[in-house]
């Protein structure tokens, strides 16, 4: 049975057990485009594990199977020991995906974008719901923009509701797609702050896929290298200043090369 680490609930006395993840030689296959190629990694409970690749290497997809989205064509997927596709894993365990672009609706208020999940569920009663809003603005730093709507909230502005929103879940694991894309750099390193606040004052695990190499290097626990659906490398973030590997290399530290540019050897 997997161990727990226990976590201080953000909207109560109470403590939940942030949860692991576990991938086994997943392969996934659409049709005759294989994404996935016998990838295996864990991820501790109360870790954050970043994965990063080249766009389209299959991180997106690799997080649908974490979040139960996607079946594998082979090997399997465990959170906190169960069954990540399982519906009573969903049933049971607490996660939240925080999507690229904040997949906030735009005709509610930041307060019903964040009310809509624990409505939907019943959780609570309207006190209660508020009760949990609030404090996930309060601890987002967004109490003024309850009454807003996300076209009138900058773009960092939408992606911290869009944790906020995620917060409310009380997740004992969070799932970050691209969290600091069209961000500007200072806004950029804010999200990654928020990031590890959350998990050094709640412990929630947090699988972040990302293609930024600062937040990989600043607040990583272990780093994953995604290449042609394949797990390259997983390491501490200080192994990728100067990976060995030179095709990891370049995608890390690219250099620009005015005499041989890369867009002349880019197929067709």
């Amino acid at each position: 049975m997997e161990s727990c680490h226990q976590t201080r609930n953000p909207f109560s006395d109470t403590e939940t057990a942030a949860v692991g993840v576990t991938i086994e030689h997943l392969s996934k296959n659409f049709g005759a485009l294989v994404v996935l190629k016998d990838v295996s990694l864990s991820v501790e409970p109360g870790e954050i594990f970043v994965l990063m690749g080249p766009s389209g290497s299959g991180k997106s997809v690799l997080l649908k199977h974490i979040v139960g989205l996607e079946l594998p064509t082979s090997g399997q997927v465990l959170v906190g020991g169960l069954d990540a596709a399982a519906p009573e894993t969903r049933a049971r365990i607490r996660m939240a995906l925080v999507f690229q672009a904040g997949a906030l609706f735009n005709s509610l208020s930041v307060y019903d974008n964040l009310a809509l999940y624990p409505r939907e569920h019943r959780i609570a009663n309207e006190a209660g719901i508020r009760e949990k809003v609030m404090r996930a603005l309060q601890i987002l730093s967004l109490e003024n923009t309850a009454a807003k709507f996300p076209s009138e909230l900058s773009g960092g502005m939408r992606k911290r509701v869009a944790i906020a929103r995620a917060l409310v879940q009380e997740p004992q694991l969070m799932l970050y797609d691209e969290p600091t894309s069209e961000l500007d750099p200072v806004m950029s390193a804010t999200i990654s702050e928020i990031i590890a606040t959350l998990k050094d004052e709640y412990h929630v695990t947090s699988f972040v896929v990302t293609h930024d190499r600062d937040l990989a290097l600043n607040i990583g626990g272990r780093v994953g290298i995604l290449m042609g659906g394949q797990l390259v490398m997983v390491a501490k973030p200080a192994a990728l200043h100067n990976p060995e590997d030179p095709i990891i290399a370049d995608f890390l530290n690219p250099k620009i090369d005015l005499k041989n540019p890369r867009f002349k050897q880019l197929e067709t």
